[in-house]
C-alpha cells in the first residue's frame, strides 16, 4: 500500500500545524496516515525540498507559515507542483482582520511566547502557595520578594496578586511569641518588604475575620492593646532588617502591589548594572 504521508510545516515550532494534521488524520482511522512535522522554516529551499517529496509521493502539506513571502511563495509552488497545500492560519487571519482594530504581529512563534508567560505566570503561582505564611523559609533565597507583616495585614492575597504578575513572593507573619526563621537574616534587605497597617483599622479587620469563623469579637488577638503589641515588634523587626516599609491602611492590593513591583525593577535594575 503506498504511503500516505501529511506534511506539517511552520516557520515556527509546528505544534498547531502537527496538532490539526493529528486531529485530520484520526477521522481516517482505517488506514495509517503518517504525520512528518518540519519546524522552522526560513528559506523557499526548505520549501521546494518539502514540494518535491510531497510531489514525488503524492502526499499533502499543511503549513501555518505566517512569514507573508514565504506562504505565496509555497502556495505559487504547489500550484506548480500540483501538490495540495492547505493554509491553516491564512484564512482565520483573514475573518479576525475584518472585525479587528489592529494588524496582526505576523511573527512567527507568538503562541510559543504566549505559553512560556503563562507557565511563568503558573510557576509564580505554586511558589507563592508553596512558601505561603512561613511554611517553607527555605524558599526566601529563591524568592523575587519577600513580604513580612503581622497577621492580617493581606500578605498572602498581596503575595498571590504578584504571582498573577509573574513575581515569585513568599511572605512570613510577624508573631512576637514565634522566633524569626534565620533564614530571614539571609537575604538582602532590598529583598523584604514589611506592611504594616493603622491599629484600629486591623482591629476592625480582626474583629470581622473572627465573627466571621464564629468567635467572639473581643478575644485578644482583635483588641487594640495586643495588635500595638505586635506592631511594635514587627517594626522592630523591620528596622533590624534595614527593609522597605509600607503603611497599607488605606492602599489596595493594587495600590500596594504596584509599589512593590516598583522596588523589585529598581533591584533588578541595579543588579543589571553590578
Amino acid at each position: 500500500m503506498k504511503d500516505k504521508i501529511i506534511y506539517a510545516i511552520s516557520d515556527s515550532l509546528g505544534e498547531t500545524a502537527e496538532s490539526v494534521a493529528r486531529a485530520t488524520a484520526s477521522q481516517y482511522d482505517k488506514e495509517p496516515i503518517e504525520i512528518i512535522r518540519v519546524p522552522y522554516i526560513v528559506s523557499e529551499q526548505q520549501i521546494d525540498e518539502v514540494l518535491e517529496d510531497a510531489k514525488v509521493g503524492g502526499h499533502v502539506i499543511c503549513h501555518t507559515i505566517v512569514s507573508i513571502s514565504l506562504r505565496n511563495y509555497l502556495h505559487t509552488k504547489a500550484k506548480e507542483y500540483g501538490v495540495q497545500a492547505v493554509d491553516i492560519m491564512g484564512p482565520v487571519l483573514n475573518a479576525v482582520g475584518t472585525i479587528a482594530d489592529t494588524e496582526p504581529r505576523m511573527t512567527a512563534g507568538m503562541v510559543h511566547k504566549l505559553d512560556q508567560e503563562y507557565f511563568k505566570k503558573v510557576e509564580a503561582i505554586e511558589f507563592a502557595v508553596k512558601y505561603d505564611d512561613g511554611k517553607n523559609p527555605s524558599g526566601f533565597a529563591k524568592a523575587d520578594i519577600v513580604i513580612i507583616g503581622v497577621s492580617r495585614t493581606s500578605k498572602t492575597p498581596l503575595s498571590m496578586y504578584l504571582a498573577y504578575k509573574k513575581i515569585k513572593a513568599a511572605n512570613l507573619p510577624l508573631v512576637p511569641e514565634v522566633p524569626l526563621p534565620e533564614e530571614l537574616f539571609k537575604i538582602p534587605p532590598k529583598k523584604i518588604v514589611g506592611l504594616i497597617i493603622d491599629p484600629y483599622k486591623l482591629n476592625n479587620i480582626r474583629s470581622e475575620r473572627l465573627r466571621a469563623i464564629g468567635l467572639e469579637a473581643e478575644a485578644n488577638y482583635a483588641s487594640v492593646e495586643r495588635i500595638n503589641q505586635e506592631l511594635e515588634y514587627a517594626k522592630a523587626i523591620m528596622r533590624r532588617l534595614h527593609c522597605q516599609v509600607l503603611d497599607v491602611s488605606n492602599k489596595s492590593i493594587e495600590e500596594t502591589s504596584s509599589f512593590v513591583m516598583q522596588l523589585i525593577d529598581r533591584n533588578r535594575a541595579m543588579d543589571n548594572k553590578q
